[in-house]
């Protein structure tokens, strides 16, 4: 590999080239970027072993921090990339590549007058400034949805997976430019802390920043700089189980959400469960829970429905609030689906949200007032996902209620521009008394000259 062009470079040099990156990449041909996208997938399964030994380094330094107290082992277990993980990257780049081109797309077409014709088309946002933590893969899957929307991008991951995150980096940085079409420049990786203190004084470069881990940190960005920011607080995500539930199906479901992997920002953290079903539904699920190591926090009616567990603790106000990345939960019973739903609506953060139920008016009423990005039927919610929602991959989930929300991918990371074609026109025979009118009548076409 060779080292990228940004290295030793200051963060206003990277901004910089990262500008000038962008106003060429914005106009790169869709085949170019499909090439290096391919390009990318390809330079991951050759290197397979290089990154599994930087990501080694990481493993064993965060191992020590973690017997230290340092951080968690929820952290340690997002760390970790494997010949599987390096799999589902490679997959997640061929998708991206496969996926249509949303650059350059007519969303809307008038004809304001005879000969004066307005068109609406979709454009990358420009340079994206991503901070993210712990997980390797998040920085294969904003490259690749970058790159394939036409946005330069600036990096940073946590420092607990340094090593991973440079092997990455200069994998993609010196596979996409190795072809046509592709300027260098379009993709930086930053070092430091101050580093991401000063990208975010620089509005002048940077169009978006999406920060991706703790609630802290995104507080943290959102507070300290005036660039748009996209993202997610919190992950509180919420399984009710409703009084026509099917037993089994509650019972799988509400397991994966919380034990199939624990440590992200669509695991359940609050199962809420109808007090018409809870004697017959949670001694059962309360066993899996138990059995697989996840530790209980109960409200009052749950604990003395299962007086006899004295492994469940009592829970607090603070844990309804609280997005645990680990295996505990809390448990509610409530009196039906208005009190279920007026619970996440107070409690949640507006990620993900699922109903469990026969009940099919029932289920409608949940999905219409719960106010989240994704709602579930039936399905558990670490489905809310950009690469399992067909998007190749995701740039972050937004809670957020602007042009992206739910998983991120391609449509997030592009906006629009008007394009007024006209024949001469001019302002003023549309004005005063005699005023020519307007035809808005809608076009049909694509832009095009």
């Amino acid at each position: 590999m060779t080292m990228s062009i940004s290295a030793g470079a200051s963060i206003v040099e990277k901004a910089e080239m990262a500008r000038a990156a962008a106003l060429k990449l914005a106009t790169a041909p869709t085949a170019e970027k499909d090439n290096a996208l391919r390009r990318i997938a390809d330079a991951l399964d050759k290197h397979r072993a290089l990154i599994l030994a930087a990501n080694n380094k990481d493993i064993e330094l965060a191992k020590s921090l973690v017997m230290e107290g340092k951080i968690s082992k929820a952290l340690l277990h997002r760390l970790i990339v494997d010949d599987p993980k390096i799999d589902e990257m490679i997959t997640s780049v061929r998708d991206v590549a496969k996926l249509e081109d949303p650059v350059g797309k007519t969303l809307s077409a008038i004809e304001m007058d005879k000969d004066l014709e307005l068109f609406q088309v979709s454009c990358p946002i420009g340079v994206i400034g991503v901070i993210f933590e712990a997980r390797p893969d998040a920085l294969i899957q904003i490259s690749a949805l970058c790159l394939k929307t036409g946005n330069a991008v600036l990096l940073k991951g946590g420092s607990e997976a340094r090593n991973s995150n440079e092997a990455l980096f200069e994998l993609v940085s010196t596979a996409s430019s190795e072809g046509d079409g592709i300027p260098e420049g379009w993709i930086h990786l930053l070092e430091t802390r101050e580093e991401v203190n000063e990208m975010l004084t620089l509005n002048e470069y940077i169009d978006l920043i999406v920060p991706r881990g703790s609630n802290q940190l995104v507080k943290y960005i959102q507070s300290n700089t005036s660039i748009m920011v996209l993202g997610h607080s919190e992950g509180i995500c919420h399984v009710y189980v409703d009084r026509d539930a099917e037993v089994d199906m509650a019972l799988d479901i509400s397991y994966d959400a919380k034990v199939q992997y624990p440590a992200v920002c669509n695991a359940a953290e609050t199962l809420l469960v109808d007090s018409a079903i809870a004697g017959e539904f949670l001694p059962q699920m309360v066993d899996r829970y138990l059995q697989a190591g996840v530790e209980i926090r109960a409200c009052p009616k749950t604990l003395e429905l299962l007086r006899g567990k004295k492994e469940i603790k009592p829970a607090s106000e603070e844990d309804w609030h609280t997005e645990y990345n680990d295996l505990i939960i809390s448990i509610k019973v409530v009196d039906g689906v208005d009190d279920a739903i007026e619970h996440i609506n107070h409690y949640g953060s507006g990620h993900t949200d699922a109903i469990i139920t026969e009940n099919k008016k029932t289920a409608l009423k949940f999905m219409q007032f719960v106010d989240s990005s994704s709602v579930m039927h039936n399905a558990s919610t670490r489905f809310s996902d950009g690469f399992r929602y067909g998007k190749g991959a995701e740039v972050g989930i937004s809670t957020y209620k602007v042009h992206a929300r739910g998983p991120v991918g391609l449509e997030g990371l592009v906006i629009y521009k008007y394009l007024l074609v006209g024949k001469g026109h001019i302002v003023a025979p549309y004005i005063g008394p005699d005023a020519k009118e307007f035809t808005h009548r809608r076009l049909p076409k694509q832009f095009s000259f």
